[in-house]
């Protein structure tokens, strides 16, 4: 279970740097479109239990409950190529009583351009019956520890927001 530390200022954001492998690509040696929700969630994953000292196991054990994925938003901008280094980063950008919005960002190694944008829209869901339930105090104040700032979410400003993440990458003359 994750213990808030009100005197600890928490990352907003996850990186993992990972290899784009031989078998999660297609005949032209580029990253299956499917396997970028496996490269993305893999790499929350695995960066979550250092950065906040949580596993997702221990969240659905406390709270009897857990986040489902509902809808997705992606923009495929440049092909990962098979053998190709990226950095892949996640951060919460928005969350209400039971619904939580994730952003996955894949780059190229050195962070000079934007590959892939994906935002992901997940529900919380009780385990026992299968229905939306709202975040508890805990989870909903974890939520707001981790939120990453200034990201004005609205799921039809999806593409506003790719823009915004591009253009964050050009150098300014």
């Amino acid at each position: 279970m994750f213990i808030l530390d009100p005197n600890k200022q928490y990352p907003t954001e996850t990186e993992s740097r990972v290899v784009i492998r031989f078998q999660d690509c297609d005949p032209l040696r580029h990253l299956n479109n499917a396997k970028y929700f496996d490269y993305f969630f893999n790499a929350r994953e695995d960066q979550v239990p250092k950065i906040y000292g949580v596993e997702m196991k221990d969240f659905i054990l406390s709270y009897d409950a857990v986040w489902v994925v509902y809808n997705h938003h992606i923009a495929y901008l440049k092909p990962a190529n098979m053998g190709e280094w990226v950095k892949i980063n996640s951060r919460v950008v928005w969350f209400n009583e039971n619904t939580l919005v994730v952003e996955y960002c894949m780059f190229d190694d050195s962070k000079s351009y934007l590959k892939t944008l994906m935002w992901t829209t997940f529900k919380y869901v009780g385990m026992n019956t299968s229905r939306t339930v709202e975040h508890s105090e805990e989870v909903s104040a974890y939520l707001k520890a981790i939120l990453y700032p200034n990201v004005d979410y609205h799921p039809h400003k999806f593409d506003d927001r790719v823009q915004q993440v591009k253009n964050l990458l050009r150098p300014t003359i």
